[in-house]
């Protein structure tokens, strides 16, 4: 029997629209134009797969591909259109620098509100506070207001919170391109342990080398559809075919 199913990804859309207009002036010169002042964009269409629990998966694509728009959906920060979304278990990642940080608390606040949203009880929190203070490594901003942060401190903090909050499912976009290189090879490390672990990963990355060593298999998506899944390399030789 083999392993049991940790992401389901259904049949799915998401459209959005887009805006051509911020204020009512501009919609009225827009309309007396007969312009359109908004459009559908179709970020995913039909799109279906699964992951399985302890997987290490790489989302690839061009811009506009689909592919942060697939990850939040896994996250539950969205909902698709048509089509279902499951995960099993406790799902944390990193999908955009700061997300999950209020700017007004201080970083030792944020530890406790990140880690809640994250789905830690309050005890759990404080077992594992020293640590995760220990990874972040941002000395004495801790208890400065986030909003004062640099990205790369934001990155610090809320990847820190991350990865101690034993997710089942670990999800990242793009976001180790923020680090400056000691940090970025810590991360690394601990997405290293993850997957050891028996973790779920799934990876958004223009970087292909770099999810080549972390990930076993790759999904190709162009234009918002599913082109290609497999092998990483075979996943690679798709992508760069269309460079």
């Amino acid at each position: 029997m083999g392993a049991p199913t940790a992401v389901v990804v259904d049949d799915v859309h998401k459209h959005f629209r887009l805006r051509h207009t911020h204020s009512l002036k501009e919609s009225l010169v827009w309309l007396a134009q007969r312009r359109r002042l908004r459009d559908e964009f179709t970020a995913l269409s039909g799109v279906g797969f699964e992951v399985s629990q302890g997987e290490a998966v790489a989302l690839l694509g061009h811009n506009g591909s689909g592919k942060s728009t697939l990850l939040k959906l896994m996250a539950g920060v969205m909902a698709p259109d048509e089509g279902r979304v499951g995960v099993r278990g406790r799902v944390a990642g990193l999908l955009e620098v700061g997300a999950g940080l209020h700017p007004d608390l201080t970083g030792r606040e944020n530890i406790f509100l990140n880690a809640a949203i994250l789905g830690l009880e309050e005890d759990e929190i404080r077992a594992r506070f020293d640590d995760i203070v220990a990874f972040a490594d941002i000395g004495p901003f801790l208890d400065a207001q986030v909003r004062f942060y640099s990205s790369g401190m934001f990155l610090r903090l809320a990847f820190a919170v991350a990865v101690h909050t034993d997710p089942d499912v670990f999800l990242v976009d793009e976001i180790l391109a923020v680090g400056d290189e000691p940090f970025r090879r810590k991360c690394l490390e601990r997405i290293r342990l993850l997957s050891a672990q028996g973790r779920t990963l799934v990876i958004v990355s223009h970087d292909v080398d770099l999810v080549a060593g972390l990930c076993s298999r790759g999904i190709v998506l162009a234009g918002g559809r599913l082109v290609h899944d497999g092998a990483i390399d075979e996943a690679v030789t798709t992508l760069r075919a269309s460079w």
